[in-house]
C-alpha cells in the first residue's frame, strides 16, 4: 500500500459506494427543498413522525438534549473541530486535517445556502429550518473521521463502508433527536442536514486528494 493511498481522504475501497450515496441523498434534499420551500408548518410526514413541542421531552432527556445541541452550536462545534485537527496534526496527517476543516466548513456553508434558497422556517419568520444546521455539522464530523479511520486502519471496503455509514446514522441520529426534542426544527429538517452531509462529504474528499496528490506531484517535479 503506497504511502498516497494511506493518506487519501477517499479510501480507494469505499469511492463508488459513497459516490452512489452522495447523488442519492443530493437528490433527498432538493426533493425535501423543493416539497417544503416556503412553509412554516410541520409537514404530514412531520406529523407522522413527531410534532415538535416547547415541552417534547422534560428532564433529564431535555438536559441530555441541550448538552448535544451544544455539540452543534458555535462554541462547541469549534472546539471538537480543534480537537480533531489537533489529533490530525499529532499524528502528523496534514490532509487529514485540511479534510476535517474543509468537509466541516462546506457542509454547514451547504446547509446555509440551502436554508436561504428553500425558505422553510420554524417559530417566525426569521428562523430558516430546511436543513438542518446542526445535524449537516455533526453528521460530516462524523463521517470525517470515519472516513480518517477508514485509511488509518487500512479496512476493506466492507468493514469500512460498515464503519463509516454506522458513525453517520449515529451522529445524524443523536443530533436529529435533539433538534426535534427542542422544538428547533421539523424531522424533515434533521433528515435534509444529514443528507446534506452524505451528499457533501464524499466529494469534499475527493476534491482534498486531488488537491493534495497535485501538489506533491508538482513537487516531486521541482
Amino acid at each position: 500500500m503506497s504511502g498516497r493511498s494511506v493518506s487519501a481522504a477517499l479510501p480507494a475501497s469505499l469511492r463508488a459506494w459513497l459516490g452512489l450515496i452522495a447523488v442519492l441523498a443530493g437528490l433527498v434534499v432538493v426533493v425535501l427543498g423543493v416539497l417544503y420551500a416556503g412553509h412554516s408548518e410541520p409537514g404530514g410526514v412531520d406529523r407522522w413522525v413527531i410534532e415538535p413541542t416547547a415541552d417534547s421531552v422534560r428532564p433529564p432527556w431535555r438536559r441530555v438534549a441541550l448538552a448535544v445541541d451544544f455539540l452543534g452550536e458555535p462554541v462547541g462545534a469549534a472546539a471538537l473541530v480543534v480537537v480533531v485537527v489537533m489529533g490530525c496534526l499529532l499524528l502528523r496527517c496534514p490532509r487529514a486535517a485540511v479534510f476535517v476543516v474543509a468537509g466541516v466548513g462546506v457542509s454547514v456553508g451547504a446547509a446555509t445556502l440551502i436554508k436561504s434558497l428553500a425558505g422553510r422556517t420554524i417559530h417566525g419568520a426569521d428562523n430558516l429550518s430546511y436543513p438542518s444546521g446542526h445535524t449537516a455539522f455533526f453528521t460530516a464530523l462524523a463521517l470525517v473521521v470515519a472516513l480518517l479511520a477508514t485509511g488509518r486502519l487500512g479496512l476493506g471496503r466492507t468493514a469500512g463502508m460498515v464503519l463509516v455509514l454506522a458513525a453517520a446514522l449515529v451522529a445524524g441520529a443523536a443530533m436529529g433527536w435533539a433538534q426535534v426534542a427542542l422544538s428547533a426544527h421539523y424531522p424533515t429538517d434533521v433528515l435534509g442536514g444529514w443528507c446534506t452531509a452524505l451528499a457533501v462529504i464524499p466529494v469534499t474528499a475527493w476534491l482534498v486528494d486531488r488537491v493534495a496528490d497535485q501538489l506533491v506531484d508538482w513537487r516531486e517535479r521541482h
